[in-house]
């Protein structure tokens, strides 16, 4: 069967091939544009039901018989983020074993366990923090659904395309963590915040219509199935853990900061669940929109260019944080903060087109060597779905990171986030400094599309 072709008995496409120009241009672009749409609506809802518990925890007070600290509080919402982060590995080997379309459809479906138990329990008076960590630890199945949706769709599109939509898949996942909290707010302006049970009440439905449009529209390619070791192949790879260390900083941020900004608004000016719920949407949904746009900058001037310059600036943004700390400025906070979102988003973009790109620089280095093109460029299609993987793991650690910062800073004698922030900018030095001298002083560029793809057969490399 080819790609032209409907895939009756569980949808799978044979001889999938994104870089055969003639396949591409009769159907393969408009097979690739159906799965990514479908794939970010399922994203999307898998990063709400993530991120549910930053929501939540604004709710949790005497008002509703759950008086937890805030250091109760950045528990309850770095437990999803850690379970998140380690089930990204597997999740992404399962879209390799049971196929893109097969593992979305069940991933959907597994979102109704996070969200039915916060239903059922956050508005029970008395409910111990135990109960409640390990309902938030179901959440983070939300979290693994970002690296089965990247590896899945990496693979419809040719590598010149591929920050562009890997760009738009991350950004339209991401953006669910804004959804939920301008859900969030809405339930406290219109039901007050006594009612939290609402905002996991109104995803039930949403989680299975996405499983119910996977399952109609999504399809599965041959090409996704992996061969045995490509993971231990990866992780021989010196790129693999200089990539993870940047998305750390990149994705880690954008995630942490995600999950604690309403907490951090809350205790840093004693914001009430309404004051903090109003603010802490515009974060998370300009870094989810700034996304594709990292990936669209990456393939027109390159992705270390890209991420060097962001990691400055969000240097430079920390920076400001601190001095609005100081000060006690409200306004120059919510500023930083937010152009912190922005850059996040950005360098999210510009990180994951680094990928494919570092692999297929070194592909076409050993066709140039006289190595054989095929073999080559699948090496590099496989490399790229694992560390794909990899990165997005490790990445998404950086998120309890920087909650695990949040909550030992303010619990500290300061009682503010500054030693936090002090962390983070010495952080993102390092990452100016690796993409420097890993990517850019070098001869390895990565961001620049590859001079030569192999025409045929690429399907094969696919495979791999």
């Amino acid at each position: 069967m080819t790609a032209n072709a409907r895939a009756p008995r569980g949808r799978w496409i044979e001889g999938w091939d994104p870089e055969n120009e003639d396949l591409w241009e009769s159907s393969g672009k408009h097979v690739a544009r159906r799965n990514l749409i479908f794939s970010i609506i399922s994203e999307h809802i898998g990063f709400s039901v993530w991120s549910i518990w930053s929501v939540l925890v604004l709710f949790m007070g005497p008002d509703i018989g759950l008086p937890f600290t805030a250091s109760e509080k950045f528990l309850l919402v770095i437990t999803p983020n850690l379970v998140g982060a380690l089930l990204r590995l597997p999740y992404a080997a399962a879209v390799t074993r049971f196929g893109g379309r097969n593992w979305t459809i069940f991933s959907a479906v597994l979102l109704v366990v996070p969200a039915g138990l916060a239903f059922h329990f956050v508005q029970q008076p008395g409910t111990p923090l135990w109960v409640f960590m390990l309902i938030a630890a179901t959440a983070g199945v939300g979290g693994g659904n970002f690296a089965s949706s990247m590896t899945n769709i990496t693979i419809f599109f040719p590598q010149r395309l591929q920050g562009w939509a890997l760009g738009l898949n991350a950004g339209g996942g991401n953006i669910g963590v804004a959804t939920i909290q301008v859900v969030g707010l809405l339930v406290i302006a219109f039901a007050g915040n006594t009612h939290p049970s609402y905002v996991a009440a109104i995803y039930l439905p949403l989680i299975a219509i996405s499983a119910v449009c996977a399952a109609l529209f999504m399809d599965n390619v041959d090409a996704i199935k992996a061969k045995p070791g490509a993971l231990a192949e990866a992780c021989r790879s010196k790129h693999t853990w200089w990539i993870s260390l940047l998305y750390v900083g990149t994705f880690g941020s954008f995630i942490g900061f995600s999950f604690a900004f309403g907490l951090v608004l809350q205790t840093e000016f004693d914001f009430t669940p309404l004051q903090a719920a109003s603010w802490t949407f515009l974060g998370p949904l300009v870094g989810s929109l700034s996304r594709p746009l990292g990936g669209w900058l990456a393939d027109r001037v390159g992705g270390a260019r890209v991420t060097l310059w962001n990691f400055v600036l969000m240097a430079v943004g920390v920076a400001v944080l601190l001095v609005a700390s100081a000060q006690g400025s409200f306004g120059l906070y919510v500023t930083a903060f937010i152009a912190l979102f922005l850059l996040t988003g950005l360098g999210n973009g510009s990180t994951y087109k680094m990928i494919p790109a570092v692999y297929a620089k070194e592909a076409e280095d050993e066709v140039t060597s006289g190595g054989e093109a095929v073999a080559a460029f699948a090496k590099a299609r496989r490399l790229s779905g694992a560390v794909i993987g990899i990165a997005g793991a490790i990445g998404a650690l950086g998120g309890v990171g920087i909650n695990l910062a949040f909550r030992s800073s303010y619990g500290g004698a300061a009682g503010n986030g500054d030693a936090a922030l002090m962390v983070f900018l010495a952080y993102y030095v390092v990452c100016v400094l690796v993409t420097w001298a890993v990517y850019l002083r070098g001869a390895l560029k990565p961001g620049q599309a590859p001079a030569a793809v192999p025409e045929k057969p690429t399907a094969e490399a696919g495979r791999a």
